[in-house]
């Protein structure tokens, strides 16, 4: 038996980065719709990428998404809050080109968005209008910073997003109460990070679908809201830093 002196960190292995990660699977973004349940998939071993995938009620599992699709945002960078589910129809931001498509059951992904430098992200449904409410970032205009709001983008797919909250830096988390009357979301503003300034707003939901009677219901300056939840009795749920302590609170229309 012979050995060999290599410099530091030169030396040969026979365990490579490929053999750790090429049977791994990154889990996420689970999903209740009906009797189906839903979860996507970060799968090393085909090139990273992300899958949704839906095990029905008998056990059986398949995958939703197909070849060619990539189940990723780029809001924000890291991205976040990448498809949703609704009554069996699933909806996703594609990695590539970052538009939001629709994917019926038994169908391929549809485009719901233009082909533009826009990116989508951290959606919910609005069943009651048939549409879906997201983070949108702007890249359209070059050599500035993007832009960041928050959209409704409609199904049928005719139409551009339409902006239905804007005027801050960032934005995450719309979230709608269980009766569709009320968008509560989370902004900020340069030079912070969301965890250490961010505020809790909420705005009412007008007949022609904009938001109106907007009112800043927690968070600030050197205080943080986080993680709005609604419950179906129309509570809003949050985390908020008031007394320099990660504490949940609650919020009613008065």
């Amino acid at each position: 038996m012979t050995s060999q002196t290599a410099p530091y960190g030169s030396w040969f292995s026979p365990i490579t980065t490929d053999l750790i990660t090429s049977t791994s699977i990154g889990l996420g973004q689970v999903a209740v719709d009906g009797d189906n349940i839903y979860w996507s998939e970060l799968r090393a071993w085909d090139k990273g990428r992300t899958v949704i995938v839906r095990r029905k009620p008998d056990g059986e599992t398949e995958d939703v998404t197909p070849d060619g699709f990539n189940v990723r945002s780029r809001v924000h960078e890291y991205g976040g809050g990448s498809s949703i589910v609704a009554d069996g129809t699933v909806y996703f931001s594609n990695f590539i080109d970052q538009r939001l498509y629709q994917q019926k059951p038994g169908s391929e992904p549809q485009p719901l968005t233009p082909d533009i430098s826009m990116r989508y992200g951290d959606g919910i449904f609005d069943n009651q209008r048939q549409r879906i409410i997201c983070v949108c970032e702007d890249h359209t205009q070059q050599g500035k910073e993007p832009t960041n709001t928050i959209v409704a983008v409609d199904l049928a797919g005719n139409s551009n997003p339409k902006v239905i909250v804007s005027g801050n830096d960032f934005y995450i988390a719309p979230r709608l109460s269980a009766d569709g009357k009320y968008l509560a979301w989370l902004t900020w503003n340069h030079p912070n990070m969301p965890w250490d300034s961010a505020e809790l707003w909420v705005g009412t939901v007008q007949d022609d679908g904009s938001i109106g009677d907007a009112q800043k219901i927690a968070g600030g300056v050197d205080e943080s809201a986080s993680q709005p939840e609604w419950s179906n009795d129309g509570t809003l749920y949050f985390i908020w830093e008031k007394t320099g302590w990660w504490n949940l609170y609650r919020w009613q229309q008065g």
